[in-house]
């Protein structure tokens, strides 16, 4: 049985980097990959899908050529297998650069194989056992998939990736982040797209005028939308998917070719054996940590998806951040000094940190509002992308940014600026005195946070 200083179950995003750095010190590392070096962002999250994406866009901008006066003689064509192709060498290249990194990387042993715990420091990984002093689990999740849709052939974000054609109607279950993204994306690419919701607002996790402009944002691109979806259930029928919807308005049922469920994630917490390492998990399998992600077992960590601190790739990396620093570093960093940040890559782009609006309604402070319409934000009208709107609120008392969002044209990357100055916890005035380009879109940050006024005031005009 070889022994190691230090374990790692999973080569997503916190997997391979904690690797190298705890091999650098000169620890004896494994790392055990059962499938895909890159985890899901790599493989089949955020680069695919945001490769998928561009060119979704293309075809979308191309399509509004005359917009622009550009003159496109005869209609905008997709070649998916062209689309696909260009999806695959990207993710090759990002996955293959995780693999060579990794079986390169002195004092690191790398493993293709399934790993299972004996006991607390006891790994079965294929048809070997080894043991190490310290054992991190990076295992991702999955997506979630409704027994009520089991009868029906079926796409989930992973499989989809496979597709080299443009469905003729995908009907996609679920109205949130990944369902809203693949909805627009096909839609662009010339399927006939609906989107069935049980709630009764898309991304409902979201203030409500934000799901109600993504809602007339997607609406307008020809997405079919069928809210308060009281009962889902879909079968079979030849070549066709039917999907039980039994709104209170419009036909109870929607038929389609194909079928895309996104309806959540769940941790890939279930086959670890972590029964026999003595881990606690919470009722929905999510590994249960402190704040340096360490879990009831000394010696055992949980990063990543599996934890529940977080669904993303900047939060996983975070997670590398922080046990590192616990490790070799100063130890101070921790998971509750993290902000909230987030994108949904629709179409315009969904960007959030911090609180929200209703959030800060509930929060008992003194909350100020700037917003802004991106019909009033110059740049975004030369580029002919003024969908969308940005707010910002402050507490009155500390003056110090309590959240942002921006919906619009590069908001995924203008937040930035109010992220940073959120962590420096310095007053909003920072950036209000600041002076940025023009024309951009970041200089009306400066604009809006002059013109803030009380939440309730704001309100009454919402």
């Amino acid at each position: 049985m070889k022994k190691y200083n230090s374990i790692i179950i999973g080569a997503g995003q916190a997997g391979p980097s904690l690797s190298a750095q705890l091999a650098a010190q000169g620890e004896k590392v494994a790392i055990v990959e059962r499938k895909l070096f890159g985890g899901t962002c790599v493989n089949n999250g955020c680069t695919p899908t945001k490769t998928l994406i561009a060119s979704a866009r293309a075809a979308h901008i191309a399509r509004r050529g005359a917009d622009f006066g550009v003159m496109i003689n005869g209609p905008v064509l997709v070649d998916m297998k062209k689309v696909k192709e260009r999806k695959d060498q990207v993710v090759r290249q990002s996955s293959t650069g995780v693999e060579n990194w990794l079986k390169n990387t002195p004092n690191l042993d790398v493993y293709e194989a399934h790993a299972r715990f004996e006991d607390a420091k006891t790994l079965q990984v294929g048809d070997e056992r080894i043991t190490g002093e310290k054992i991190f689990i990076n295992v991702g999740g999955r997506a979630r998939v409704l027994d009520d849709v089991k009868e029906a052939r079926y796409f989930t974000n992973s499989t989809i990736m496979d597709v080299d054609f443009v469905p003729e109607h995908l009907v996609i279950v679920g109205g949130s982040y990944i369902g809203l993204e693949f909805g627009q994306m096909y839609r662009r690419f010339g399927s006939e797209v609906t989107v069935i919701e049980m709630g009764d607002r898309v991304v409902s996790r979201e203030d409500e005028d934000v799901s109600e402009a993504i809602r007339e944002i997607l609406e307008n691109e020809g997405i079919n939308l069928r809210l308060k979806a009281e009962c889902i259930k879909a079968t079979q029928h030849g070549d066709e998917v039917e999907v039980d919807v039994i709104c209170k308005e419009g036909p109870p049922k929607v038929r389609g070719s194909h079928l895309l469920v996104a309806v959540g994630r769940e941790p890939n917490t279930h086959d670890l054996g972590l029964n026999k390492a003595g881990v606690d998990m919470d009722e929905r399998g999510f590994i249960i940590v402190d704040d340096h992600l360490k879990t009831n077992v000394p010696g055992i960590w949980a990063l990543g998806d599996c934890n529940g601190k977080g669904a993303f790739t900047h939060t996983a990396y975070n997670d590398f951040e922080i046990v590192y620093d616990h490790l070799y570093g100063t130890g101070k960093r921790k998971v509750s000094d993290r902000i909230p940040c987030y994108a949904l890559y629709t179409d315009p782009p969904l960007a959030r940190i911090g609180m929200s609006e209703g959030e800060a309604r509930g929060s008992g402070k003194n909350v100020l509002i700037g917003s802004r319409t991106m019909k009033r934000v110059s740049r975004a009208r030369e580029k002919g992308e003024d969908q969308g709107f940005m707010k910002v609120l402050v507490d009155a008392g500390t003056q110090q940014i309590l959240g942002a969002t921006i919906l619009g044209i590069e908001g995924d990357e203008i937040i930035h600026s109010l992220l940073d100055i959120m962590y420096t916890r310095a007053p909003y005035t920072i950036i209000q005195n600041a002076v940025h380009v023009h024309p951009t879109v970041s200089e009306l940050i400066p604009t809006m946070l002059g013109e803030l006024r009380p939440l309730e005031e704001y309100a009454e005009d919402h």
